[in-house]
């Protein structure tokens, strides 16, 4: 009896030990991960520089970068460069911009790898009988994240930062004399590419500041040339309107402007606007001229013209080279002094600027943008 405990005590031993070793290694295991749905997923997925060969100035007739997200919220703000905005939440409404060539290579993206909107697309476009279709799957924020890339903007972006006079410095890259001076977006400075090297200290000190590029528009590389220009510089916010000035003449209004010049009628003082003409052209067209209402702020905060832009007459010596030359300019002030004094100004710092007038009469304006205009005494 005792030879058999002896043979069987440490069999049993080796068994319980092996039973622990074997549990505890079991709760030491890592559980296995849930399984992702990755079903969502489009089947053809690229990355970022299969992307960037495609993005070209002008584009090719057979690629279509197509930006699926929100356009307000992000395209707007920020989007690949030549790439058109069709929301997914209104593709069945937005299907008409896309080629009629069914083998036109299609390429979606938004927000990065956690945004279905780019596959929810593509595979819509599927459905509607593409077949060349790419997701760049990780995004936007994977195209800003190379080095040398940079955003595009839209037209009503840059207008929105023009009207709440946001800090920013906007560069127009095309010649000065054949382009600019007929006419460039408020608050513009000159810039032509092919000077860029020579103009490059007119750029801000601060390589944070943001830039905004521009030129003649899609087919227009100049902007591209001076954004990338700028990029080597060290400037860390650096965008590019790609639609350019012919997409903001349409934004502002502007189109079909050139006659208007034509039709200012003159005051009795060298320089006025007559002011029954004035009336007139508030009432009917104001967008037709540049209004410029050179009062202090303190002034201006009681009341002025709904579509005058504030430039105190003391900060405008500095501001008449970057003024607008595509349509007239008119100054006004509480009185016809300082507006007189504005004309002048230009005069004697830009005077190659055509068709500037002044308001010169008693203006006053009300909180609610009606204003009264009297003869000055």
């Amino acid at each position: 009896m005792s030879i058999t405990r002896k043979l069987t005590l440490p069999a049993t031993i080796l068994a319980v030990a092996f039973l622990i070793a074997a549990c505890t290694a079991t709760t030491l295991q890592p559980a296995p991960e849930a399984a992702t749905d990755t079903g969502w997923q489009y089947h053809a997925i690229v990355d970022v520089d299969f992307v960037g060969q495609h993005v070209k100035v002008p584009m090719a007739a057979d690629v279509m970068i197509i930006d699926a997200r929100p356009k307000r919220a992000k395209y707007d703000k920020g989007h690949i460069p030549m790439a058109v905005s069709m929301p997914t939440s209104q593709f069945d409404k937005l299907a008409g911009l896309l080629p009629a060539n069914k083998d036109t290579l299609l390429i979606f993206y938004c927000g990065g790898l956690k945004c279905k909107l780019s596959h929810k697309s593509a595979y819509k476009a599927e459905a509607l009988g593409y077949t060349n279709i790419k997701v760049f799957a990780k995004g936007f924020p994977a195209w800003m994240k190379k080095q040398g890339n940079y955003a595009a903007v839209s037209a009503d972006w840059v207008k929105k930062q023009i009207d709440r006079n946001a800090d920013m410095v906007i560069v127009d890259a095309r010649p000065k004399r054949k382009k600019y001076d007929k006419g460039h977006i408020p608050t513009a400075i000159s810039i032509p590419d092919s000077q860029f090297n020579k103009h490059v200290a007119r750029l801000p000190a601060d390589k944070n500041k943001p830039l905004v590029f521009y030129c003649g528009g899609l087919k227009c590389k100049l902007s591209h040339k001076s954004a990338r220009k700028a990029l080597a510089l060290g400037y860390t916010n650096v965008k590019v309107f790609a639609k350019g000035y012919p997409a903001w003449k349409k934004v502002a209004g502007i189109a079909a402007q050139t006659p208007a010049s034509k039709q200012i009628k003159a005051g009795a003082e060298e320089g006025s606007i007559d002011i029954a003409y004035f009336k007139k052209i508030m009432a009917t067209n104001p967008k037709s001229i540049y209004l410029i209402d050179v009062r202090d702020k303190d002034e201006v905060a009681t009341g002025t013209l709904k579509t005058a832009v504030n430039i105190p007459v003391d900060d405008l010596e500095d501001k008449i080279k970057s003024l607008p030359g595509d349509k007239p300019i008119v100054f006004i002030c509480g009185t016809g002094a300082r507006s007189g004094e504005s004309f002048y100004m230009v005069q004697d710092i830009r005077p190659g600027l055509k068709n500037v007038y002044y308001l010169d009469a008693e203006l006053t304006v009300r909180k609610d943008g009606s204003f009264s205009v009297k003869k000055p005494l």
